[in-house]
């Protein structure tokens, strides 16, 4: 098992973690939009590990289309702090060393306190934003991370990837964020912010599972 969190006085909002909140949806950050979607992406304990490599890969990131640039993980030894179970519960603190793993082109993968710098268009506007991973876990079951927005972006947030392995065998894949618009084109019009997120979780899905069955 490994666990990591970061967190930073560099990210541009306070709720850091909220994405983990059970109740997200009902009471978000202040001035800020949730969404939150989950989808069932086959079963087993092979789709399951296949999805979570995926995942801690960038796969997400890299299927929205947009431009996944200068991956720096955090400097020094890994800081396993705070993380939160599935019901959005912190865990105690602990001390760990984690390897450091790389794909095929030599991009680092997802760990706590990892800075990314993406670019693009999304709903037909640029994007272009830099991104710090809050937490990372890998479980027997439960896989994912969560991405908060350090500057640059039309929007101040968090959004989180899970991918889990249910007692039934089913493997979801659950993203939950919560946006507050920063651009003044985007505080005029919040249906802006709820187009740019629809689009992204539609995004998301197709990159993880392209032949996703169920839709909660």
């Amino acid at each position: 098992m490994r666990r990591g969190t970061f967190k930073d006085d560099t990210v541009d909002y306070a709720a850091v973690g909220a994405t983990q909140a059970p109740d997200l949806m009902h009471f978000p950050p202040e001035r800020s939009l949730p969404a939150e979607q989950s989808w069932r992406i086959g079963s087993g304990q092979a789709r399951f590990a296949s999805a979570g490599e995926a995942l801690l890969g960038w796969a997400a990131q890299r299927g929205t289309g947009l431009t996944l640039s200068d991956v720096r993980p955090a400097p020094g030894p890994m800081y396993s702090g705070v993380s939160f179970d599935a019901e959005g519960a912190p865990i105690a603190p602990s001390r760990t060393e984690a390897d450091q793993r790389f794909d095929a082109d030599g991009t680092p993968f997802v760990g706590a306190g990892t800075t990314i710098h993406l670019s693009g268009r999304v709903a037909g506007m640029s994007a272009d934003a830099e991104l710090r991973v809050i937490f990372a876990v890998e479980e027997p079951r439960r896989t994912g991370f969560a991405l908060g927005t350090v500057g640059g972006s039309v929007v101040s947030g968090e959004e989180s990837f899970m991918v889990e392995w249910y007692d039934n065998d089913e493997v979801w894949f659950t993203v939950r964020a919560f946006d507050a618009p920063r651009s003044l084109l985007y505080r005029l019009c919040p249906a802006l912010t709820r187009r740019r997120r629809r689009e992204l979780f539609t995004r998301y899905l197709r990159a993880i599972s392209p032949l996703y069955t169920t839709s909660a």
